[in-house]
């Protein structure tokens, strides 16, 4: 018997502390899962919505990236079945689109268009509402709270050796990392990587160079302690990205610099760092979410005459590269759970986020909703 209330971090207004809410669980509509979340992860683009540098409806709640287990189907789903332990991406393909159709969901145009700028599903509604029964917009799955609603084409089965709390970061750091690896980046063998900002996504980066055969993988942060938990996560070398980082890097390289660069922050003193660490002909991948309307400054004869290459990565492809993320980490291919170094209960979720904001947290830190 699933309970009438349950309890959600509410977001009312940018700028303003996010308070916990008793409002009605929600229930799935046809194509939707419902899920009692386990653990959702603390991610820097929630906290761009919280101060109002990314624009969103509210009230809402927040957070994209969690693992739980399902409670509730609703019509026309056979994918998963109740007592399936599960991940969500924060990426939830409506598969219907022109890009879901070619296999580019990670550009799915009804997640854009409905989720990420009105805080709906995909019937144009939300689940969520308050007692009073007032809309509280959902940024992806709202998964700051007791229970979640989830479209069923991102729900993604865990083995049982993987454990269901930690596990919330795969559908957000682990997959963005991912993403910019292996499909934008599409590091090769041999290559040497430079990963700009080692935080959450950052030290995920570092693992899946490692997997796809990267020579040298070089951090860069402006924190000791990162940098430390980089190395061991598999990152060759460290660089402190306040003292002259540049000479570093080509001194680490002969002189010539990476061939990949990935920026995992999101700033115009990143994303230009990145540009300037690449050899002649190299890729740099801007995955950072920086502030509506930050722009950057790029020479852009080295871009011409130079072949320099700029992609930006937002994610992974759904469908087709979750069932591997999930399957690789169980394989021990990938050790995620070294990058949590913070977990929360739901009620001092805004005391993960100050402490996100204040650089006290070394890789990613979980709420989880048990207490």
């Amino acid at each position: 018997m699933l309970p009438e209330f349950m309890r959600a971090a509410v977001l009312f207004q940018p700028g303003e502390p996010l308070r916990i809410e008793r409002i009605p669980v929600p229930k799935p509509r046809e194509g939707e899962v419902l899920i009692r979340v386990a653990a959702c992860g603390v991610c820097h683009t929630d906290l761009h919505v919280m101060r109002g540098e990314v624009k969103f409806p509210t009230p809402a709640v927040l957070g994209h990236e969690i693992t739980g287990t399902v409670v509730q189907l609703g019509p026309g789903v056979s994918s998963v079945a109740v007592g399936d332990r599960v991940a969500c991406s924060f990426i939830m393909p409506c598969g219907t689109c022109d890009y879901c159709a070619v296999g580019r969901d990670d550009m799915c145009e009804k997640f854009f268009a409905m989720n990420r700028l009105h805080g709906q599903l995909y019937d144009g509604t939300t689940r969520l509402h308050a007692a009073d029964g007032s809309p509280i917009w959902m940024y992806s799955m709202g998964g700051l709270a007791e229970y979640a609603v989830v479209p069923a084409t991102d729900v993604f089965r865990l083995p049982p050796e993987l454990p269901l709390d930690r596990s919330a970061i795969l559908g957000c750091a682990v997959f963005t990392g991912y993403g910019a690896v292996r499909h934008a980046a599409d590091v090769r063998p041999g290559e040497r990587v430079a990963v700009v900002a080692a935080g959450g996504v950052g030290l995920n980066v570092i693992q899946w160079a490692k997997v796809f055969g990267a020579l040298d993988i070089i951090a860069l942060d402006v924190a000791d302690d990162k940098l430390e938990l980089a190395k061991k996560v598999g990152a060759t070398h460290a660089v402190r990205a306040d003292k002259e980082p540049v000479a570093e890097v080509m001194n680490l390289t002969g002189g010539r610099g990476v061939d990949v660069a990935i920026e995992a922050l999101g700033s115009a003193q990143t994303f230009e760092l990145a540009i300037n660490l690449l050899r002649d002909g190299g890729r740099m991948v801007a995955v950072g979410i920086a502030p509506a309307g930050q722009t950057a400054a790029l020479e852009i004869q080295r871009i011409v005459r130079r072949g320099i290459h700029v992609i930006g990565s937002y994610g992974a492809r759904v469908r087709s590269d979750m069932p591997r993320i999930v399957e690789m980490a169980a394989k021990g291919l990938v050790d995620f759970q070294q990058s949590v170094t913070a977990v929360y209960p739901l009620d001092q979720a805004q005391a993960a986020y100050d402490d996100l904001k204040s650089r006290k947290i070394t890789g990613r830190a979980i709420v989880v909703m048990n207490g």
